[in-house]
């Protein structure tokens, strides 16, 4: 039997929604990432000229996705030599993230490892099992216990990305223990930071990590950021070969398939590069305009080197923060709900229309900062205090 699942999230939103919607210039909805923009005229062509799909798809994708798929990550993410029996399209990323610990067989007493800042769907896969869910960053505290562990680089909220000696390390005691490790990369091609600004952020597959060995290692990819296409749930796993085939025999089982005309649709996608940049073009503009706002009102940001979010905090317990953006007309998520490790911070997306993106910045220049937030010195030294007219810190 499965433990009780808790409430969803974001409905415990809805107060500061109600707020932020009696705002004269309406609401800036920065709170969830889901795309604004049109999906590319290339990838909707595709779909349509795919529509005539009479016959059942396969569980494990057309030679014409599967050899997508595979160049793809030949291409865009220094992984070579892969082979059809490497790659599984999904349903969407999410239902391969919550399913997947039922997938390979997980159950009491396994645990399941994911990031401190993290992703509900992480936890929410071990309880669907009654494995149990653990938060940690360092690969030394993983539980002996631990049969599949996440990472997320970059990750989702907090923007962080793992570089090739973390990626090594955490692979490394993934083997000690035996466990499945799995990162999940949706947000590669979004990289704001050096080395990032103009190639994708490392992927565990790489023979810098792997050595050449993909035993037990899987990267999951979806095509909702880099493609706008969220609602066609296109998304794919990769990686050890064993591990492919025993999520795909489960899956044949329980008719789990990516409609034919979406198949196509996503190799399409695949192999255009130039939609792609093009996207992270308009997310970089949304950045660069709010990230500063954010400064002015007294938010500190932190790591958000990649991905659709800014991790800010003003160090204060982020329910407050939610309120005071509310009070702005502006919605973010809080910290509390991507674990008990960050309930000063607040996530907020750059999925919102360039218009939106601008009255929201206008509105975050306009406040007076009510708490001072610490930034580090340039000097690498000790944090300097930033006194605002609301006072000292407490």
């Amino acid at each position: 039997m499965t433990r009780t699942l808790p409430e969803y999230p974001w409905d415990t939103l809805v107060p500061f929604r109600e707020k932020a919607a009696e705002h004269p210039g309406g609401v800036v909805d920065l709170s969830i990432g889901s795309p604004v923009d049109p999906t590319p005229e290339i990838v909707r062509r595709a779909l349509t000229d795919a529509t005539d799909a009479h016959a059942y798809p396969t569980t494990v994708g057309t030679a014409e996705l599967r050899n997508a798929i595979i160049d793809w990550y030949a291409r865009r993410r220094r992984v070579p030599d892969l082979e059809h029996r490497n790659v599984l399209p999904t349903i969407g990323s999410k239902e391969l993230v919550a399913l997947l610990p039922f997938l390979l067989g997980l159950g009491t007493g396994d645990v399941v490892v994911h990031p401190t800042a993290a992703y509900p769907s992480y936890a929410i896969g071990a309880a669907l099992c009654d494995a149990t869910a653990v938060a940690s960053d360092d690969p030394a505290d993983w539980p002996d216990e631990t049969r599949l562990i996440w990472l997320n680089s970059p990750g989702n909220p907090d923007g962080r990305v793992h570089g090739i000696e973390h990626l090594r390390s955490a692979v490394a005691r993934a083997r000690e223990l035996n466990a499945v490790i799995v990162n999940d990369e949706c947000y590669a091609e979004l990289g704001w930071e050096e080395p990032w600004t103009d190639e994708p952020t490392p992927c565990i597959l790489d023979p810098r990590v792997t050595d050449g060995n993909r035993r037990g290692i899987l990267s999951i990819y979806s095509l909702s950021k880099q493609s706008n296409m969220a609602g066609y749930r296109a998304a794919f796993a990769t990686g050890c070969g064993s591990v492919i085939a025993s999520l795909t025999t489960v899956r044949k089982h329980a008719g789990l398939m990516v409609p034919a005309p979406l198949q196509h649709a996503m190799a399409v996608a695949l192999g255009d590069d130039e939609h792609v940049a093009l996207q992270k073009s308009l997310y970089r503009r949304r950045r660069d305009v709010l990230a500063p706002a954010l400064d002015d009102a007294g938010f500190r940001i932190e790591r958000s080197e990649a991905g659709l979010y800014l991790w800010v905090t003003e160090g204060r317990d982020a329910w407050d923060s939610i309120d005071r953006l509310a009070g702005m007309g502006i919605i973010g998520g809080p910290g509390h709900f991507y674990g008990d490790h960050y309930p000063n911070f607040v996530r907020l997306s750059l999925t919102a229309s360039d218009e939106r993106i601008d009255e929201g910045a206008a509105r975050l220049r306009g406040c007076v900062p009510r708490h001072p937030v610490e930034k580090p010195s340039k000097s690498g030294g000790e944090p300097l205090s930033v006194v605002t007219e609301a006072g000292l810190h407490d």
